[in-house]
């Protein structure tokens, strides 16, 4: 794989004026042919508390002994795991681990084995849990659309980038989201989004399917990913099948200091919330 066809910005982190610089080059380099491929959590939408309020009721549902209510606390630790969590379904077993007494550092230290053993000792299913966790949506949107709404957040600006974007140009959401929550979000800032621009969960499409897809729709424009996901990210990188896919690394999403230090020496865009809503 010839990696330097992907390079596509900055490989420098804390200077906002170079980042703001070399998009500018970029920006008048390339023409109007790009198709934006946006991931949703993290990128469009501050979910982070909805999640985790979603992932402790469904949580209760499965283990009688947590309370109701989940305690503030519980969410603010949450939302520090958050960055490592892929999919919606994973808060229910990260807020039963937390329940059980888990600290943040133990959870991040062997993440994976701790939820494939909370998963294996609770004789549960992933597919149990995704529709579980949909299913706790679905009863907080019928009993309360306006406050489901307000715990999902878009992020300061990008109501306004993604309704101008949408004027312009065809763009697309990838994401591990449930599709019929994401265009209740979408229409409830006043986004519109045709169905077939939506790649959600329900397809059962893994986000490197989803850009080969989108390559073959759009063989003449360029396609740019935007995501927070440093993983994510690194496994694009290395398909020789998206060699030509330009990426963008989302800062103001669910990230750390140590995924944004490695990202520093990959060959692809770290990018603010300013210099993504200027583009």
């Amino acid at each position: 794989m010839k990696l330097k066809s992907r390079l596509w910005g900055v490989h420098e982190f804390g200077a906002k004026s170079a980042i703001s610089h070399n998009l500018g080059t970029v920006n008048q380099k390339m023409n109007n042919s790009i198709i934006y491929a946006l991931d949703f959590d993290g990128v469009i939408c501050d979910s982070a508390v909805e999640t985790a309020i979603t992932g402790w009721k469904a949580a209760t549902r499965i283990w009688g002994d947590m309370p109701k209510v989940v305690p503030q606390v519980m969410i603010d630790r949450f939302r520090v795991i958050r960055p490592i969590i892929e999919t919606g379904y994973e808060a229910i077993l990260t807020m039963r681990l937390l329940h059980l007494g888990e600290s943040v550092e133990d959870i991040y230290s062997d993440y994976a084995s701790k939820i494939q053993a909370l998963l294996e000792g609770s004789q549960i299913t992933v597919a149990d849990l995704k529709t579980l966790f949909g299913e706790i949506r679905d009863v907080w949107i019928a009993n309360d659309l306006a406050d489901w709404i307000d715990m999902n957040p878009l992020f300061v600006g990008v109501a306004e980038k993604l309704q101008k974007l949408g004027e312009e140009q065809r763009w697309y959401v990838v994401t591990t989201k449930q599709e019929r929550f994401v265009k209740q979000i979408l229409k409830a800032n006043a986004i519109n989004l045709a169905d077939g621009q939506i790649f959600g969960l329900d397809r059962n499409l893994s986000k490197i399917e989803v850009l080969k897809g989108l390559l073959k729709i759009h063989p003449n424009e360029t396609i740019v990913f935007v995501e927070d996901r440093l993983p994510t990210l690194l496994n694009v990188l290395k398909n020789d099948g998206l060699v030509s896919v330009k990426l963008i690394f989302a800062l103001w999403g669910y990230n750390t200091a140590e995924d944004k230090a490695l990202a520093v020496r990959q060959d692809f865009t770290l990018q603010e919330l300013g210099n993504f809503l200027e583009l």
